[in-house]
């Protein structure tokens, strides 16, 4: 039987969605993070699927975090499915073609 799949700790009182749940990970100063946030929350609402909720993590000000997170650049977006484990992830300001698939396979 293979080992449960586990999620790195998130910021305090951090509340997943019910069907999926996009974090994004970015920093203050990073203009393709502005873009990937309104990208996202254009694909969410597009699709209006219930009980998905967007995370936003400020790299810097949760270094923590994102060490555990093992992020390297941002915007980073993590997919996780209902259960809190990763479905994909990728690094860089992505195409809504991206979210929508990679969304796809959180909701299942």
């Amino acid at each position: 039987m293979p080992a449960p799949r586990s999620t790195p700790a998130l910021p305090e009182g951090t509340v997943l969605g019910s069907s999926a749940t996009v974090v994004q990970f970015s920093s203050a100063f990073c203009q393709p993070c502005r873009a990937t946030r309104r990208t996202v929350r254009a694909v969410v609402d597009d699709m209006a699927t219930t009980g998905v909720v967007i995370i936003d993590v400020d790299a810097d000000e949760n270094l923590d975090v994102a060490r555990a997170w093992n992020i390297s650049a941002t915007p980073t977006l993590v997919f996780l499915d209902s259960d809190g484990c990763e479905v994909h992830r990728g690094s860089g300001q992505p195409r809504r073609a991206d979210v929508i698939a990679s969304l796809g396979r959180a909701i299942g």
